[in-house]
């Protein structure tokens, strides 16, 4: 569809202003960014060693490097900013730009870009360091080729002034790392030929596309890279399911689902095609709100961390809003945004920033007072069989409950068919650990060794045994009843589990006074261990367990105390993706029902 649509186009660099443009950036609001570029400057900038890409084969760490590496990006995204926003003029002092230029030859002078845990042609060749003629194009290529095609775009005049010959080299670097091994090499894992396309598909097609359409001045090599973008992301495109779900989860769906937004944006702009209109951009707009629990917590299924960092393009789902006239998605955006406190993030990418600092509207919507609200009484997903209920529409306040149902196969997996969420004032209290720091051993077959992945740290049933992964295990009959008084879904979650023939569980919210939740689950296998992991500290009672936050009570949970005894245990948390979503531990509740019914109540302290 996509590729008919952009068939016999000629493509044309796409307009955006420069540093020369000075209405443009006198405009933008840069106090806050030129603070953060003084102290970038006062900084030492990171280097990239070896010995810390090595790690990733002697040790598994890989984080030595890929941290060091996105430093130096944000570094040289903030300085080119800062650049643009005070228009450096050389031969005066020009220390920003220079600062940019800095960086920019540091990154054209690595080895590589690719991060080392992708680099499987240095693993092919049973070596730990990379071969700068054998480039492997993966996430961190993509990234520093997007960077260097925005900086060339907007400082390009100053960079002929200060460095000649800068652009020619970022050229290079481009062309040798990232479009001519798209261009050579054709099947790639990530376009998704097999009918698998993930976030990595649209992600380095962004880069591609920005590159093809800033850096490459022949025409026929840009046409053809363009119509290799567009064939590619129409691997992407047609693996969308129809309700706007995204299996990898609302953290993933910037890097996925929004890159395909923002390539569709160049697209329009380059070719005078639009595909913006497809009938399931739409849907996948609202995915972002319709997962919203409340402040900066989302239902974080998979590989997402359990606080939503603000460092989001927000201005991107602003303008698709607009543009679909979805209230409840410019609503979303504003608050958001308003409540990092900043327009834009460097860390978000050197073109998502220029967008949204050059956008008048964006500026405009900020200022304003959002009005209307996208909390839904519910949210029913039924391709990622999520469902989202609220105690009282329009607010976050009271309860909140989520419940999965799926599969074990899908993309960033944990072990978490039939979980549950319940957060109490928008704040997740029975919550989901979320996304460790990823190491070698996170794609691979050591993946379900790391206790945050696996099902015992998860909300859900263990009877006798623990989850399997794959596509095969996964919920049945999954059923969902939505009225005013409740919100249910039941389902048969004995594929999730090897050798078990039946196992129902029904999570219910119920919105009566006062509101509650019950989570029922089937009476056939004792014992059972029912799984309860809390953000907060836990008070533990006869048939009662209480969680508070901040020395207050928020939730009571109950049960039976004839037929269960009640277990429970403290994980410290050392692990910092961990800490920066739930503080320095959480707690794990297990009940064993050995009789009786395998029942809880959860209930708001009020």
């Amino acid at each position: 569809m996509l590729r008919a649509l952009f068939e016999g186009r000629r493509v044309v660099r796409p307009a955006f202003p420069d540093v020369r443009d000075r209405a443009v950036w006198a405009a933008a609001d840069g106090v806050a960014l030129l603070a953060e570029a003084r102290a970038v400057l006062a900084r030492p900038a990171p280097v990239l060693t070896a010995t810390a890409w090595a790690r990733t084969f002697r040790d598994g760490v890989r984080t030595d490097y890929e941290d060091a590496a996105r430093e130096l990006r944000d570094r040289v995204t903030t300085l080119v900013l800062a650049a643009v926003l005070t228009g450096e003029t050389p031969p005066a002092d020009v220390p920003f730009l220079d600062g940019a230029i800095d960086g920019l030859v540091a990154l054209a002078e690595a080895t590589t870009w690719c991060w080392a845990p992708h680099d499987r042609h240095a693993a092919g060749r049973g070596e730990v360091l990379a071969d700068p003629d054998d480039p492997f194009l993966d996430l961190g290529a993509a990234e520093v080729a997007s960077l260097f095609a925005w900086a060339d775009q907007v400082l390009g005049p100053h960079l002929d002034r200060r460095a000649p010959g800068l652009r020619k080299r970022l050229r290079r670097e481009v062309d040798l790392r990232v479009l001519t091994p798209f261009e050579r090499i054709r099947d790639w894992h990530w376009l998704g030929l097999d009918g698998d396309a993930h976030n990595w598909n649209p992600w380095i097609h962004s880069a591609v596309l920005t590159a093809a359409l800033l850096l490459v001045d022949d025409e026929a090599q840009r046409g053809r890279l363009v119509r290799l973008v567009v064939e590619g992301l129409g691997h992407y495109v047609a693996v969308l399911p129809d309700d706007g779900g995204i299996d990898e989860g609302v953290a993933y769906w910037w890097h996925g689902a929004c890159r395909l937004l923002e390539c569709l944006d160049l697209l329009a702009g380059a070719t005078g095609a639009d595909a913006r209109d497809l009938p399931v951009l739409a849907p996948l707009v609202r995915f972002p709100h319709r997962m919203h629990l409340g402040g900066d917590a989302y239902v974080n299924a998979g590989d997402a961390p359990g606080r939503l960092p603000p460092a989001q393009p927000w201005h991107v789902l602003h303008r698709w809003g607009e543009r679909l006239g979805d209230a409840d998605v410019r609503a979303h955006a504003v608050s958001r945004a308003r409540a990092g406190g900043r327009l834009v993030w460097p860390s978000a990418g050197l073109g998502r920033a220029l967008a949204a600092l050059a956008d008048p509207g964006w500026r405009t919507a900020l200022a304003d007072d959002p009005r209307g609200t996208w909390l839904a009484r519910e949210q029913w997903l039924p391709r990622v069989q999520v469902l989202v209920a609220r105690e009282t529409a329009g607010t976050s306040s009271g309860l909140t409950v989520a419940v999965k149902a799926g599969h074990n196969g899908e993309r960033h997996n944990h072990l978490d068919v039939g979980s549950y969420w319940v957060a109490v004032d928008g704040v997740p209290v029975v919550a989901d650990v979320g996304q460790p720091t990823y190491t070698a051993a996170s794609f691979g077959p050591d993946r379900y060794r790391a206790w945050p992945v696996r099902s015992e740290w998860h909300n859900v049933p263990e009877p006798g045994v623990t989850q399997e992964p794959g596509a095969a295990f996964g919920a049945r009959d999954v059923r969902v009843e939505l009225t005013a008084a409740a919100a249910v879904l039941s389902a048969d979650l004995a594929g999730a589990y090897p050798g078990v023939p039946r196992w129902l569980r029904s999570v219910r919210l119920v919105r009566g006074t006062p509101a509650h939740v019950l989570v029922a689950d089937d009476d056939s296998v004792r014992p059972v261990r029912l799984r309860h992991v809390f953000a907060g500290e836990v008070e533990l009672r006869a048939g009662e367990a209480f969680v508070s936050r901040a020395g207050r009570r928020v939730l009571r949970l109950s049960w039976d105390a004839r037929s269960a005894t009640a277990e429970l245990e403290r994980r410290p948390l050392d692990d910092p993706l961990l800490r920066a979503s739930w503080g320095t531990h959480l707690s794990r509740l297990t009940l064993v029902v050995s009789a009786g019914p395998a029942r809880v109540r959860l209930e708001q302290v009020r």
